[in-house]
C-alpha cells in the first residue's frame, strides 16, 4: 500500500513539473509572438519569474530524491537560457556608483517622473517630494536626462519644473513633447542636455495610444552628434480599483475573484496590442538613425516580452552590461518589474550603470556612464 501511495505521489510531482515546463516554455516564446493574437502568451511573460523561480526548485527537488528526473527541468532552462539572460544580470555586484565622470563621459539619467506627485505650489513641510525630487536630479550630474509623465505649467498656482531644471539645475538645452495639459499646463516627455541641441523631433502614438510619444534630440557631444530618444510607451492604465481588485485576487477573495480577473486581464491585454503597434514604429525609427544612438524611457514591459525584444533589437542593455540581479524600477504591484531602460547602439562603452531606489516616483531613476567609440578610419 505505502509503495503504492509513492509511486502516485511520484506521478503527480512529475505531471506538475511537465506542465510547469510547458508554461516556462510558452513564457519564453512571449518575446517572440505579437500579442495582437498571442496576447495571452504575454500574460506568461509577466509569470516568467514565478515560473523560473518553480523550475529551478523542480531540479533542487529531483536531485535529492531521483537525479535523472531532474534533466526534465535542466533542459527546459537551457532551451530558455536567452530569456534568463534577460531577466536577470549576472554580472557580480558592482562597487558603488563613481560620480567622478571622465570628461570623455556622457552620464544619461531617465526617470518617470509621475509629474513630480506635487504639481501645486505648496508648503507641506512634511513631503516637499518635489524637492527631494530635484535633489536627486541634482545628485546625478547627468550630462543628458530623460524624463516621463514630465509636468510644468507657466501658471503660478503650479510649478513651472521646466524653467527650474533649465536654471537651477543647469541644463539650458532641452527639448518638450509640449502635449497640452490645459490651460498653461503641459505635460510628457522631454530631453534636458548640458550639450547643444542641434534637432529634434516628435512622433506621436496613434490613437487610442495617445499621450505617449516618442521624442527624439540632436546633442553635439565632443564635437560628435548623437541621437537621444526618450519614449513613454501605452501603461496598463490601473486605476486604484484596479490594485484592490489584485490585493483581492492575491487574498483569494472568492466573491470578487472572477470580475476582479476579468478586468485585470482586459487591461492586461489593451496594453500588450496597443504596445505591440507602438513597438513597430520604434523600431523603424530607431534603425533610421543617421548617428549613434541610444533610447531611453518607460517602456511599460518586462525584458520577457514583445516589447522589450522588438525595441532592444541589436542594441546593448545598460543594466545587463553593468548590473546585477533582477534590476527593479518599478516600486509598485510586484518586485520583479523592470521596465525602465538605457538602451544604447554599439558605438558606446557602457562603463557603469545605478538605479536610484528611493521612493519618491513610482518608478527609480536609473544611470549609466557611457564612452562613445572613435569612428573607424574613412567614417569620420
Amino acid at each position: 500500500m505505502a509503495g503504492r501511495i509513492s509511486l502516485l505521489a511520484n506521478r503527480i510531482v512529475v505531471f506538475f513539473n511537465v506542465i510547469i515546463a510547458i508554461l516556462f516554455l510558452l513564457a519564453c516564446l512571449a518575446s517572440y509572438l505579437n500579442p495582437e493574437q498571442w496576447w495571452y502568451i504575454s500574460i506568461l511573460g509577466l509569470a516568467f519569474p514565478i515560473i523560473l523561480v518553480l523550475q529551478i526548485l523542480f531540479v533542487f527537488f529531483w536531485l535529492v530524491f531521483r537525479p535523472r528526473y531532474s534533466l526534465v527541468s535542466i533542459i527546459t532552462l537551457l532551451i530558455g537560457w536567452r530569456s534568463i539572460s534577460v531577466f536577470f544580470a549576472f554580472h557580480t555586484p558592482q562597487q558603488p556608483f563613481n560620480y567622478v565622470k571622465p570628461k570623455q563621459t556622457l552620464r544619461v539619467a531617465t526617470w518617470n517622473v509621475a509629474r513630480f506627485v506635487e504639481w501645486r505650489r505648496n508648503n507641506n513641510k512634511g513631503s516637499h517630494t518635489r524637492q527631494q525630487m530635484m535633489y536627486e536630479i541634482k545628485a546625478q550630474n547627468a550630462d543628458v536626462i530623460c524624463m516621463q509623465e514630465f509636468f510644468t505649467s507657466t501658471d503660478t498656482v503650479y510649478y513651472n519644473n521646466l524653467k527650474y531644471i533649465k536654471d537651477k539645475l543647469g541644463y539650458p538645452y532641452y527639448y518638450l513633447s509640449n502635449d497640452n495639459d490645459g490651460d498653461r499646463q503641459w505635460f510628457g516627455q522631454v530631453i534636458f542636455s548640458r550639450y547643444p541641441i542641434i534637432d529634434s523631433g516628435l512622433i506621436h502614438y496613434p490613437k487610442p495610444s495617445q499621450p505617449e510619444s516618442l521624442i527624439h534630440a540632436d546633442i553635439v557631444f565632443n564635437k560628435d552628434t548623437i541621437r537621444v530618444y526618450t519614449t513613454h510607451l501605452q501603461s496598463v492604465r490601473f486605476k486604484k480599483n484596479d490594485l484592490e481588485s489584485i490585493q483581492k485576487i492575491k487574498q483569494r477573495d472568492e466573491d470578487s475573484l472572477l470580475q476582479s480577473s476579468r478586468n485585470i486581464f482586459s487591461k492586461l491585454k489593451a496594453g500588450f496590442i496597443n504596445r505591440s503597434h507602438q513597438v513597430q514604429i520604434v523600431r523603424k525609427l530607431l534603425d533610421d538613425s543617421p548617428y549613434p544612438y541610444l533610447i531611453t524611457g518607460d517602456f511599460n514591459d518586462v525584458p520577457n516580452s514583445y516589447t522589450y525584444l522588438t525595441v532592444r533589437g541589436h542594441l546593448q542593455d545598460a543594466f545587463l552590461k553593468r548590473g546585477f540581479g533582477i534590476g527593479r524600477t518599478f516600486a509598485g504591484i510586484s518586485p520583479t518589474l523592470r521596465i525602465d531602460y538605457i538602451l544604447v547602439s554599439h558605438e558606446f562603452n557602457v562603463h557603469q550603470f545605478t538605479r536610484i531606489t528611493k521612493y519618491l516616483s513610482d518608478h527609480y531613476m536609473v544611470v549609466a556612464d557611457l564612452q562613445l567609440n572613435p569612428a573607424p578610419k574613412g567614417e569620420e
